[in-house]
């Protein structure tokens, strides 16, 4: 995200303001000059490109977890109530359509994923009936289902994006709320991961365009 926002110059619009993350604020992450460098940046904030129609929601902070008493003490993130509301503010916005950028675990790949491309792709059922014919066209692999519990041979198959935080959720949920949305992911490890920025920032590219002038530039 921080590579499309800034490569294209996005104008901060907003922010989205929840209490499942953590605070944080810091220094204006796209500063070109001194004047606005001192500007603040927080956990999550809203950017549009009115000419591509685009808005982009860019996350800089972990969710929160919360403790609480049952037999004994438990713990968990209010990620559940954040893609909740995120998708609520989505269609009372009238979006037309979410693509989520996002990444998985490249050491829990099968044999099939290690002798293929890094990179996936899941659709919603709504948004299958809008850009399959497209996907195709671009020969992209689609996530394959696994065992949901890989310890157990016999366990059913479903779709599993370890590593890949609220992005099953997101999905799911948009599934069932019939909003159309497009997850593009890309197996990573651990490290150095402006490679991997890169590589999904073309990845999205193939599909949408948006960066088409400018593509050869940001290899560069």
């Amino acid at each position: 995200m921080d590579l499309i926002i800034s490569t294209l110059n996005m104008s901060k619009i907003g922010y989205f303001y929840t209490d499942c993350l953590v605070p944080m604020v810091g220094n204006n992450p796209y500063a070109t000059t001194e004047g606005n460098s001192t500007e603040l940046s927080i956990n999550a904030e809203v950017y549009s490109l009115p000419s591509r129609k685009l808005v982009a929601l860019q996350l800089r902070s972990i969710f929160i977890k919360i403790f609480f008493l049952f037999s004994q003490w438990c713990a968990k993130y209010k990620s559940k109530p954040f893609c909740e509301k995120l998708l609520s503010w989505v269609k009372s916005s009238g979006c037309a359509r979410v693509i989520v950028l996002s990444s998985s675990h490249s050491y829990q790949r099968n044999d099939l994923q290690l002798r293929s491309t890094p990179f996936r792709y899941l659709l919603t059922p709504s948004m299958q009936k809008s850009v399959q014919n497209k996907i195709k066209s671009l020969n992209w692999e689609e996530m394959e289902k696994s065992r949901c519990i890989p310890e157990i041979d016999d366990s059913e198959f479903c779709i599993r994006i370890p590593g890949g935080g609220i992005t099953k959720t997101l999905y799911d949920e948009s599934c069932s709320k019939e909003i159309q949305m497009a997850v593009l992911l890309k197996f990573v490890s651990e490290g150095d991961n402006i490679p991997d920025a890169l590589g999904l920032v073309e990845y999205l590219n193939e599909w949408l365009q948006i960066l088409k002038p400018l593509v050869s530039s940001i290899i560069a």
